[in-house]
């Protein structure tokens, strides 16, 4: 699991953006923190933390002063700026200071959710270790810049679209066409459908299954559990 802290002045803001995080598979939220000094003192308390979600506007300092001030005492905890703060130089200086995304409020749950989740396959790739080659630093560095939500193609359902990601997302393992239908109540063809079009985004992967005999199952897993 990846434990975030959510940082936010708003107490009911933080329990939404919360209460985003905990929707998205394999993401945790340790602790919640509604100022400056909260936010660092629960990084020098909290076991583990991988992540931040950041707010700029807080009581006593500013978001960015909060990194700084993890980055002078050796914390290299990611950073995710969350923040109506959209001035080109605080955006700037959030790049300066090593934060690795910005996410501009008011956002819905999909914006959130396609920062995560690129963060997620972020770290899968560098977990990897070794040497990388060009293509392969060009992948890590884009990681993050991958555009929040793939426009539908012209027939296809956001309804449908968002009920086969949910099905996929909240599945302990591979799915075929033919489970999905049965999860969502559409047609096979349907589920097949949507389950190529999350393949080719780079939402899902397609497994095989091979049987006795015949041609092997095609299954799919959602990406960040991949």
């Amino acid at each position: 699991m990846i434990e975030v802290l959510v940082v936010d002045d708003d107490t009911r803001v933080a329990r939404v953006n919360a209460a985003y995080v905990e929707k998205v598979p394999g993401f945790h939220v340790a602790g919640e923190a509604h100022s400056a000094a909260d936010a660092l003192r629960q990084l020098e308390t909290l076991p583990r933390l991988d992540l931040v979600l950041m707010d700029h506007y807080l009581p006593d300092e500013t978001g960015l002063a909060v990194v700084q001030e993890m980055r002078r005492r050796g914390h290299q905890t990611d950073v995710i700026m969350v923040t109506a703060a959209r001035d080109v130089s605080t955006v700037q200086a959030a790049m300066r200071h090593g934060a690795l995304q910005y996410l501009v409020k008011p956002f819905a749950f999909a914006g959130l959710r396609s920062k995560l989740e690129a963060y997620a396959e972020l770290r899968r790739t560098l977990d990897g270790g070794g040497e990388a080659e060009q293509a392969e630093v060009d992948r890590i560095f884009g990681a993050l810049s991958a555009p929040s939500e793939p426009d539908l193609p012209k027939g296809h359902s956001p309804t449908t679209a968002e009920l086969v990601r949910q099905s996929l997302m909240n599945a302990d393992g591979p799915l075929s066409a033919q489970e999905i239908a049965e999860r969502t109540g559409v047609s096979r063809q349907t589920a097949q459908r949507y389950l190529k079009l999350l393949e080719r985004t780079g939402r899902a992967r397609l497994t095989l299954k091979y049987g006795d005999a015949g041609r092997p199952e095609h299954r799919y897993v959602w990406a960040t559990r991949a």
